[in-house]
C-alpha cells in the first residue's frame, strides 16, 4: 500500500517551472519586479549617492524619493522584458559613443539567425562582455542572449531583480557541500539545455569562473563537464561530443584596447604575487561593473566563431577547441604590442606596423597613471594575448 504525501505550494511551483529560482524573469513578472525595484531602499539610497550626492546627505528622505519618482518615469511603459532591454540599448549606445573609439563585429553574419546557439567568450569585464554580444545582436536584428551570472554579484536583492530583467540567470556559487553543488549544477546544466533545445534562445557563458585578470583567455574544463551533465543524465550513453553538438556552442572573442579596470586587476596580482592572496572589499564587483561601463575602452572587436560539432571525445578537447578559437578571433591592438616592448619580453614578436604616434602617446599616458610597483602586472595584462598567440605561455 502506498500513501500519497500532500504536495505543498512550492512543490507544485517547482513542478511546474521547475528553474524558477534561477531563471530570468517573465513578461508577466515585469510590472511587479519594477514596482519593487521603485520602493527598494537600498537601491534609491545607491541611486541618491551617485546622482545627488549633497542632497542625500543632508536630506536623504526627500532624494530617495527624488530617485524614486526617477526610477518610475524611466520605466514608464515597460511591460515585457523586451521592452525593459530597449530602454538598456539606449544607454548601451550612449557608452559605446562617449567611451569607446569604435564598436566592431565579425562572423555573425555566418551564423543563422533562426538557430539558438551557446556564445561562450573569454571574460574581461563583467557586464560588459555580455552586454556587447547582445549589442551586437539587437544591431544584426536578432534576438538577445540569456546571460550567466554568479549568484556572488547578487548580494542585494535590487541586483538581483535587475540582472534577472535583464535575461540573467543565475550560475551557483555559494552552495555549501559537495552534493549541493552538484545538484546546483545540474539544474544549471539543465536549463541551459532546456533554454536552446526547448525554447530555441541563445545563451551567454563566459569561458571560466572570473575575469581573466592577466590576459591570458583559457576555458576551464570544468564548464564543459558541466554544460554535457543535463544530457548525459537523460542518455548514459552520450559522449561529450554529443552534448556539445546538441548545444550549438560558438566560440566569442571580446578584444578591449584599454581596460578601465586595469589598474584594478593590476594591484590585484601585484597582492595574490606578494602576499599569496587577495580580499575584495565589499561591493568591489559593483564597483568595477561601474568602472568598466563609465571608463574609457578605446576599440572594441567581436569575433564570433564557427559552431563546435560533435567529434570532441573529452571535456579537455572542447575547451581547447573553444581557447583556439578565442585566440584565432582576438584582435591584437597597439596597446598590445606597446606593453610587449615595454616589458622587454619577446621583442621578435613585437610588431609595430600598425602603431602611430598617436597611440604611443595614448599609452604613455595610460602607464604613466599607473603606481610603479604595478607596472609589470598592469602590462602584463596587454602584453599575454601576444604571447599566447605566439604560443609562449
Amino acid at each position: 500500500m502506498t500513501v500519497d504525501l500532500p504536495t505543498t505550494s512550492e512543490d507544485a511551483v517547482r513542478q511546474a517551472d521547475p528553474f524558477a529560482k534561477i531563471r530570468p524573469y517573465h513578461d508577466d513578472e515585469v510590472a511587479e519586479v519594477l514596482a519593487r525595484l521603485a520602493d527598494d531602499a537600498e537601491l534609491l539610497d545607491a541611486l541618491t549617492q551617485f546622482k545627488l550626492p549633497r542632497l542625500a546627505r543632508f536630506s536623504p528622505r526627500l532624494a530617495r524619493a527624488i530617485a524614486g519618482f526617477a526610477v518610475r518615469r524611466e520605466v514608464r511603459g515597460v511591460t515585457s522584458v523586451y521592452d525593459f532591454q530597449m530602454r538598456i540599448a539606449g544607454y548601451m549606445q550612449r557608452m559605446i559613443r562617449t567611451t569607446t573609439d569604435s564598436f566592431e563585429v565579425d562572423g555573425l553574419d555566418a551564423l543563422d539567425d533562426d538557430t539558438a546557439y551557446l556564445f561562450i567568450s573569454n571574460h574581461r569585464d563583467i557586464s560588459l562582455d555580455p552586454a556587447f554580444v547582445n549589442y551586437a545582436l539587437y544591431l544584426a536584428g536578432r534576438d538577445t542572449v540569456r546571460i550567466a551570472i554568479g549568484d556572488n554579484l547578487l548580494q542585494k536583492p535590487y541586483v538581483n531583480d535587475l540582472m534577472r530583467l535583464n535575461k540573467s540567470f543565475i550560475v551557483p556559487r555559494s552552495a555549501k557541500g559537495k552534493r549541493a553543488m552538484l545538484a546546483a549544477y545540474q539544474a544549471l546544466s539543465a536549463y541551459i539545455r532546456h533554454s536552446l533545445t526547448m525554447d530555441q534562445h541563445s545563451v551567454w557563458l563566459a569561458q571560466r569562473e572570473g575575469r581573466a585578470k592577466d590576459g591570458i583567455d583559457r576555458t576551464d574544463p570544468a564548464i564543459i563537464k558541466m554544460l554535457t551533465l543535463a544530457r548525459r543524465h537523460v542518455d548514459k550513453s552520450a559522449t561529450s561530443g554529443d552534448a556539445i553538438g546538441e548545444l550549438r556552442v560558438v566560440p566569442v572573442s571580446i578584444s578591449y584596447e584599454y581596460d578601465p579596470c586595469d589598474v584594478q586587476k593590476a594591484h590585484e596580482l601585484y597582492a595574490m604575487h606578494t602576499e599569496g592572496r587577495y580580499q575584495k572589499v565589499q561591493y568591489e564587483d559593483i564597483q568595477s561593473i561601474v568602472a568598466g561601463i563609465i571608463g574609457d575602452k578605446g576599440r572594441i572587436q567581436l569575433t564570433f566563431g564557427t559552431p563546435l560539432t560533435t567529434d570532441y571525445d573529452s571535456p579537455e578537447a572542447v575547451a581547447a577547441e573553444i581557447d583556439r578559437q578565442v585566440l584565432a578571433g582576438y584582435r591584437l591592438f597597439p596597446s598590445h604590442q606597446l606593453a610587449l616592448e615595454a616589458s622587454g619580453k619577446a621583442p621578435e614578436l613585437v610588431c609595430l606596423d600598425d602603431v602611430t604616434e598617436a597611440d604611443r602617446e595614448q599609452f604613455r599616458q595610460r602607464l604613466e597613471q599607473v603606481p610603479t610597483h604595478l607596472r609589470d602586472w598592469w602590462l602584463a595584462q596587454y602584453a599575454n594575448p601576444v604571447l599566447s598567440r605566439a604560443g609562449r605561455l
